[in-house]
């Protein structure tokens, strides 16, 4: 089934945790730190499959996590790095996130990647914690946690020609006899509720893609009808095929309609190249309309053309006509300097907030609450040192202006502390 759209939940690896050992051998009975550092946790990556067309796959599962990294052992082995865990989507589908909406990676071409969740760091072991002064660390780090995320996929259809006009214009029974296609076709509005695509022949070994909107109404920009839904789907079109219903009462104020509905989606689809059909030919209302709107349209500057899918009228010259369009507009152009996409904070991660709660102080911020996920409290030491990182950062000094007082419990990430002189 075709499925444009889907939310999903993701979470990356977290790290795995550094270890604190020490080195225990016979004749060595004064040996130093030996405990090794933790592997790196799986990365969440989006991945294009050319076989897919549709997010229906992805759909099957609302959780997706990667795993988490080996932790250090002992006589300085590194543990292992989880993992990546690849998701396979379509081409022409963008990931945001679902919450703020902020495009993280939009992936078009097959093989196409983008890291959109990095898998936590492994944590250090106590061998990188060795002085001059203290040769024997009782320290260590946890592994650092994975980032969690729900991120809503969009997809917009790859097609070399958009099929676009009003409900029952005839755009499905077209794409239905000049390709493969086995699109839903009746006589009433809206009969196409997903969008369809066809694969078009041209000669011995060129082909055309085709999508078959589904009808657009007036109003459709703003999520009038079926149109909001869809009309994202002609973005990536380069050529429009624009079909206009040759038994209506006014097929030149359908045109108008149209267009006037691609130009308020979105700035530049009205400038692509269209190419004017005048559709059902075999009818006398269209035969009749045929002048006038070849020489209204033809005003206009857009290429005009009639046809019939009943009687094949004119089919072929359709189809050759694309064909030509399509060869003569100029290449896109590349950006070589082009990076893959990946989420960046555009902010401090420094910055932390403090608040009351009924029987405990909250502390929030993404480095406080890394530090402290990755901090074993079991050890004076690493005790030591997060209170020497709460002072770094401001912490104390601010825990303590808000009022905290001795034997108050204080929350950082899933931690819970009580506070001391």
């Amino acid at each position: 089934m075709f499925q444009d759209e889907a939310n999903i939940f993701i979470k990356s690896g977290d790290g795995g945790d550094g270890m604190i050992s020490f080195r225990r051998e016979k004749y060595v009975p004064l040996g130093g730190p030996d405990g090794g550092d933790g592997g790196r946790g799986g990365h969440i990556i989006f991945k294009v499959n050319g076989k897919l067309n549709s997010l229906h796959t992805i759909r099957r599962a609302v959780h997706y996590r990667a795993d988490r990294g080996v932790h250090g052992g002992r006589t300085n082995k590194t543990g292992a790095n989880a993992a990546d865990l690849y998701l396979e989507v379509p081409a022409g589908t963008l990931v945001r996130d679902r919450d703020t909406g902020d495009l993280l990676a939009e992936l078009v071409n097959i093989g196409d990647e983008a890291i959109i969740i990095k898998g936590g760091d492994g944590g250090r072991g106590n061998t990188k914690f060795a002085s001059s002064v203290n040769r024997a660390p009782h320290m260590a780090e946890r592994g650092e946690p994975g980032r969690e995320l729900w991120v809503s996929l969009e997809l917009k259809l790859i097609a070399d020609v958009g099929l676009v006009g009003l409900p029952n214009a005839g755009k499905s029974t077209l794409l239905s006899v000049i390709s493969a296609a086995k699109p839903k076709i009746a006589a009433y509005p809206f009969t196409t509720l997903v969008p369809n695509l066809g694969v078009v022949a041209v000669g011995e070994y060129d082909s055309i893609v085709i999508a078959d909107i589904p009808g657009l109404i007036e109003g459709a920009s703003s999520g009038a009808g079926l149109g909001h839904t869809f009309l994202r789907h002609i973005e990536r079109t380069k050529v429009i095929l624009h079909l206009i219903d040759g038994s209506a009462s006014d097929p030149m104020e359908n045109f108008a309609a149209i267009n006037q509905e691609l130009a308020l989606y979105d700035a530049g689809l009205e400038r692509k190249p269209q190419i004017v059909v005048l559709t059902k030919m075999d009818l006398p209302d269209a035969i009749a309309w045929e002048p006038i709107l070849e020489e209204e349209i033809n005003k206009r500057g857009y290429t005009f053309m009639s046809i019939s899918a009943v009687t094949r009228l004119n089919l072929q010259d359709l189809i050759y006509k694309v064909y030509q369009m399509l060869e003569e507009l100029p290449e896109p152009e590349v950006d070589p300097n082009a990076e893959e996409v990946v989420i960046r904070p555009d902010f401090d991660e420094n910055q932390f907030t403090i608040e009351r709660e009924e029987d405990a102080w909250r502390v929030r911020g993404i480095r406080i609450e890394r530090v402290a996920s990755m901090t074993y409290f079991e050890f004076d030491t690493t005790v030591r040192r997060f209170q020497r990182i709460l002072e770094s950062m401001g912490i104390t000094k601010a825990l303590i202006e808000a009022g905290v007082e001795p034997g108050d419990m204080v929350r950082i990430a899933n931690e819970e502390l009580e506070w001391t002189d």
